[in-house]
């Protein structure tokens, strides 16, 4: 990706810009991996932490695909992996998270969404850290019943350059199907559908419940009511963070 020259950044852009690393300079670091069921409301609550707290938001699919398109060393080896029809392997994963890391974005810390998915993953992830002298702070595990997730999962929306969720029911745009900020079109994602969630689900109770009971016995889990209200949700979140 080619640097900015700051002469051509808007005078008011890079003040605030400024200003906003004055202020995230006094802020406590922090890293958090979000776990949660599709539909837990992960997706809200996670630029809520990351503003609160000027972490950067670290989702690995997205990173990937990122990585891929820049074709950095790691991208092109994850690209050789996928052309293949294989998957990723964990290192790779992890380097690409290890890579990300570096940047000033994520110098106060970061929100790992989506990984780890499995306890191999979880140990990789810990090994990687304590090379940098740090460690998982905290896992926020939106616990849920799976029944009150179907109404929430078939009613949402998405933008999807900037990740802003909405809902039909419970937080929705107001112009239907259109973004508040920018005012472009929402998608729906194909997979939110009843069938789709009910497979979703038995894997990720397969799966990740392992990862929480790993993190569970180095005493860094936080069960979040992900029932609640978003707001609520949002004081129980903050509350587990601040602890």
């Amino acid at each position: 990706m080619a640097a900015v020259n700051l002469e051509d950044v808007n005078s008011v852009d890079l003040l605030n810009e400024l200003l906003r690393r004055m202020k995230c300079s006094s802020k406590p670091d922090k890293r958090l991996i979000l776990v949660g069921p599709p539909g837990s409301g992960k997706g809200t609550q996670s630029p809520v932490i990351k503003d609160e707290y000027c972490l950067c938001h670290l989702a690995t699919g997205d990173m990937l695909r990122a990585a891929v398109a820049a074709k950095t060393p790691l991208g092109i080896k994850a690209k050789e992996t996928m052309d293949k029809g294989e998957l990723v392997s964990d290192d790779l994963v992890v380097g690409i998270i290890d890579d990300a890391l570096k940047k000033p974005s994520c110098q106060k810390g970061f929100i790992l969404d989506g990984f780890p998915r499995t306890v191999a993953q979880a140990e990789k992830l810990d090994e990687m850290l304590e090379k940098r002298g740090v460690k998982v702070d905290k896992v926020l595990n939106f616990a849920i019943d799976d029944a009150i997730l179907e109404e929430r999962i078939t009613g949402r929306w998405i933008h999807p350059s900037s990740g802003r969720t909405y809902h039909t029911k419970f937080a929705p745009p107001k112009v239907p199907g259109v973004d508040d900020v920018s005012g472009e079109p929402l998608i729906q994602r194909k997979d939110d559908t009843a069938a789709v969630l009910k497979s979703r689900l038995e894997a990720f109770h397969r799966q990740t419940e392992p990862v929480i009971d790993y993190y569970n016995k180095k005493g860094a889990v936080a069960n979040i009511h992900a029932e609640k209200q978003p707001k609520e949700v949002t004081v129980e979140v903050q509350k587990a963070v601040a602890s």
